[in-house]
This record gives structure tokens, sequence and C-alpha cells, in this order.
């Protein structure tokens, strides 16, 4: 079975709109997966600590006949290609990408919540998801529209376009 999967993008080291550029590479190429459409990429202040630089994000609609669980080991594989290190919670990071919406499913468990439960709460999740699709709801029938309505504005800005480019790992 085929499902809508939404994917977000971050970055903040290391070249951060390449970094997505090179993800967005990654991610078309995925095995029993399409690409379907990239957002803009924004950036914005970082959440949590002030302490780094600021972010650029964006996000990815594919169509997967991937699991929720395949397709989350294939995320942590294409950002540990990228160098990802997990020292400290909100911090920065060459890549990071998590799995935002998948299809209608609702999913809890000790390595992935989707939707995503900081999703609501972010301004440079949800504007890349507007205007990936318009229409996008969660499963408890919240749009994308109307959260994005009610978020905190965290300095968000639209950057020029970035040419995708294939990875190279270093």
């Amino acid at each position: 079975m085929t499902t809508d999967a939404f994917i977000g993008l971050g970055s903040n080291l290391e070249n951060p709109a390449a970094q997505l550029a090179q993800a967005v590479a990654a991610l078309a190429s995925l095995p029993d997966s399409v690409l379907v459409a990239q957002s803009p990429f924004y950036a914005s202040r970082p959440v949590g600590p002030q302490d780094q630089p600021d972010f650029v994000n964006g996000a990815v609609w594919l169509r997967t006949t991937l699991r929720p669980h395949e397709l989350l080991d294939h995320l942590q594989s294409i950002e540990q290609r990228h160098g990802r290190e997990r020292l400290r919670h909100w911090g920065p990071r060459t890549l990071d990408l998590d799995l935002l919406v998948f299809g209608n499913q609702t999913l809890a468990d000790e390595r992935l919540t989707v939707p995503h439960k900081e999703l609501p709460n972010r301004d440079f999740v949800l504007q890349p998801l507007l205007d990936l699709e318009p229409a996008l709801a969660l499963p408890d029938g919240r749009t994308v529209k109307e959260l994005r309505q009610h978020c905190p504005d965290n300095d968000l800005h639209k950057l020029p376009p970035v040419a995708r480019e294939p990875f190279t790992p270093s």
C-alpha cells in the first residue's frame, strides 16, 4: 500500500542549505518511494539553546510503500551519512530528518511518534508543509493551515531556491 509521508528537514551546520539540498537528493533515491514535491527552504532562529547558528528548514512529500519504521531507518541512515551527532537536545546539527506525517496513521512508541509531537508549535515545519499541500490535515482532523495560523512566530523567512545536488559523503 502506498502512503503519503511528509518529512521535515533541518540543518544549522556546514552550509545548511547545501545539506538540505543533498538530503532531498538522498530522499528522492529511497527505495520503494517517489518524491512528489519539495518545499522552499526557510531560515529561522533555533528552538532551545540560542548559542548556535540559525537553522535552515524545509520539507518533502514522499509516496512510499515503506512502513513507518523502515522509513525512519532510512532517514537516520541519511543523517548519519551527513555526519549527524546527537550531542545536545535541540543542539546544532548537520542534518535532522523528522517523519512528520505518515498518511492518516497515528503512532507512538519508543522510536517514533507520528504525527510529530512538536508539529503544531513549529512555524518552520508548518509553513513548508503548507507550501507542499495546503489541504493537509492531521489524523485528528486539524489542518496544517489552521495550526499555522495559531503557531508562534520564530522569525521565519523564505530563502532563495537552492539547486539539488547529489550527496557525496566526506
